[in-house]
């Protein structure tokens, strides 16, 4: 078989006809007004509980998309929902097929594989039917701040071409009252894009990339919209090929931070510029950096050079 491009979408190389794709401007009756944030995420149960509530409230549409998780991460996705007085706000698909980790099985890969990450991230937005979006993961959280700031720009950015960048901070969880927040490291990576043909992924060198004209206008939320959950008796890593690779490539300066300060936590020390919280009896710790701690920092927030 051979993938082929046109006008309207893409088909892939495996022939899986179900999954080739169809670019959501040109379907019968074009995007809607709105927002979407699409969730790629396999084995986030214990993040979703947390994730969800603030993202269904801010956004109109969330699409979780689940790929082969073994939890029961799309129950947990339902649940949550539900619970949350918002289902009608959720949609859920299924994504069969493998997909190559980042770095070199990505590479290795080619972009219309139905097993390829660009692949992966194209048909999951060719799903969405508003005109805005917001690429986001299975464990990152708004805070208080950041759930009102991405409801506000849903309609701040209207029909105008803006690309968003989200910070966010990293926050290892010990246990249920125990967290370890990282401020050493600025990191406002690009999460909002409009649907459209100019917005499509393709192939970079260790990862997918999202195209953007040149001109479009960029805006940047403040610190302390959102954290990013990272499990310290979990495996941080499994997305990537070699962790180990981290430390050789300048491309990878944010995962080598992670990777740095997950092992250093590990082992029982603090790096400089993470902060060791303790949530109160009967708080998580997620609500209470998420509700408590972050919102009440003083502000500007003070974070880490780039």
């Amino acid at each position: 078989m051979t993938g082929t491009r046109t006008a309207t979408g893409l088909s892939n190389l495996e022939g899986h006809s179900d999954f080739d794709i169809t670019w959501p401007w040109t379907r019968p009756g074009g995007l809607r007004a709105g927002t979407t944030a699409v969730l790629r995420v396999k084995d986030e149960a214990p993040s979703l509980p947390f994730v969800l509530p603030p993202l269904l409230r801010a956004c109109d549409h969330v699409l979780v998309v689940d790929n082969g998780s073994t939890d029961g991460t799309p129950d947990v996705a339902a649940e949550t929902a539900a619970k949350a007085g918002l289902a009608d706000k959720l949609t859920q698909a299924t994504y069969p097929f493998s997909v190559a980790r980042a770095g070199a099985e990505h590479l290795a890969q080619h972009e219309l594989s139905v097993h390829s990450l660009a692949y992966f991230y194209n048909w999951c937005f060719a799903q969405v039917g508003t005109r805005y979006s917001w690429k986001w993961d299975g464990d990152m959280v708004l805070t208080t701040e950041g759930e009102v700031s991405i409801a506000d720009l849903g309609w701040q950015v209207g029909d105008v071409q803006s690309i968003i960048r989200v910070p966010r901070h990293g926050l290892y969880l010990a246990d249920d009252r125990t967290g370890y927040l990282d401020l050493g490291l600025r990191n406002a990576e690009e999460w909002g894009f409009p649907i459209g043909p100019d917005f499509i992924y393709t192939k970079a060198y260790e990862w997918e990339i999202r195209t953007t004209p040149e001109g479009v206008r960029s805006i940047g939320l403040p610190q302390g919209m959102c954290v990013e959950l990272k499990y310290l008796d979990g495996d941080e890593f499994a997305h990537w090929t070699d962790p180990e690779s981290f430390a050789t490539s300048f491309r990878n300066k944010r995962k080598r931070r992670e990777w740095e300060v997950f092992n250093a936590l590990k082992d029982g020390t603090v790096p400089e510029g993470v902060v060791e919280l303790r949530a109160p009896s009967g708080t998580h710790i997620v609500d209470y950096v998420t509700h408590e701690w972050l919102p009440r920092a003083p502000r500007p927030l003070q974070v880490g050079p780039r």
